[in-house]
Formats: structure tokens, sequence, C-alpha cells
């Protein structure tokens, strides 16, 4: 882990971030009044989620990087395909396949944040003031996931299902890709 490749990622999860509750409201804009429950558990997720992407830029600045440079920037290609299929799935598709999404992002936060950001914190000795967003949703996360369990397992119709499986499988490929993207190197 260098100090670079964590800037990357945080520029990364800054960009997708700021769009979880954009797409909540928008799947919740879709869903039919059948699914008012639903909506009722969205309106639930985005008072959670709100502002999550500001933590990200305190990170930012409390790595040595320019918050206000990581809000104007513009999100690398990985992460922006990650975003544009989120969204043309929501509107295109159905737009309960937003759950496959969350299902990716809540799942990794779970296993993998708090024990990345100790490994981030003593490789380049930063306070923790600079992992707020990964210590965070390794907690949030938790409770997140069994919200989330309770959720889907309300969700019995198959074409729903299908479209949160199908989600899934396309964001941690996606997921992925932004990972991969980032820099192996230091920046000279």
């Amino acid at each position: 882990m260098t100090r670079a490749r964590y800037l990357a990622f945080l520029h990364n999860a800054y960009h997708h971030v700021k769009h979880t509750v954009p797409l909540m409201m928008a799947c919740g804009a879709r869903l039919g009044d059948d699914r008012e429950w639903l909506r009722q558990a969205i309106t639930e997720y985005i008072e959670e989620e709100y502002g999550h992407h500001e933590w990200i830029l305190d990170d930012i600045a409390a790595t040595g990087g320019d918050r206000d440079a990581a809000r104007r920037s513009a999100p690398g290609f990985e992460t922006e395909m990650m975003i544009a299929y989120a969204y043309d799935s929501i509107q295109r598709g159905n737009p309960v396949s937003l759950f496959g999404m969350v299902w990716v992002l809540e799942g990794t936060s779970v296993s993998l944040a708090t024990p990345l950001a100790d490994l981030i914190r003593e490789t380049l000795s930063l306070p923790a003031s600079a992992c707020r967003y990964l210590y965070s949703h390794g907690e949030l996360d938790q409770s997140h996931i069994r919200f989330f369990a309770g959720l889907m397992d309300r969700i019995e119709d198959p074409a729903d299902q299908a479209a949160i499986v199908h989600m899934a499988q396309r964001m941690y490929r996606l997921y992925g890709d932004m990972f991969r993207s980032l820099p192996m190197e230091e920046a000279a």
C-alpha cells in the first residue's frame, strides 16, 4: 500500500459513494405502490448513507491530499462505468436491481474495511482520522447487512431476485475493475 494508491482508492470511493443516495432515490422513484414497504426501507438507507462522501473528502485531507481537487475531479473510467451501469439498470431495467450493488459494496465493506484501515494506517503511519470512511463502514455495514438480509427475505418475485443477482454479478466485476485500476507504484 502506498499513499498514492490509497489516495487513488479514496478518489474513486468518493465518486461512487456520492452517487449512493441519488441511486437510492432513483430506485425509490421507480417503485410502484405495491412496493411501498421497500420505498420505506430505502428512505432508512438514505438517512444512514447521506453525507458519507464528505467523510471520504476528510480522509483525503487527513492523508495529505487536496479535498477540493478531489471534489472537482472526474471519476476514473472503471468507477464511472460502475456508476453508469447502476443508473442504467435502475432506469432501463428493474429498479430493485440496485440491491445487487448494495450487496457487493456493503458485503465487501463488512469483510475488508476494518482490517484494510488497520493495514493502511500501519503501513503509511496515518492517524485514524485518515481512515474514517473505512472504519465507519466496517462497523456500520454489520448492521446494514442484517437489515439488507431482512429486506431480501421479503423479495419473492423471481424477476426481482434475478435482477438483484444479475446486478451483483456485474458489480463484483466492475468494483474489482476499480481496484485493479489503482496505481501500483508511488507517483514520482
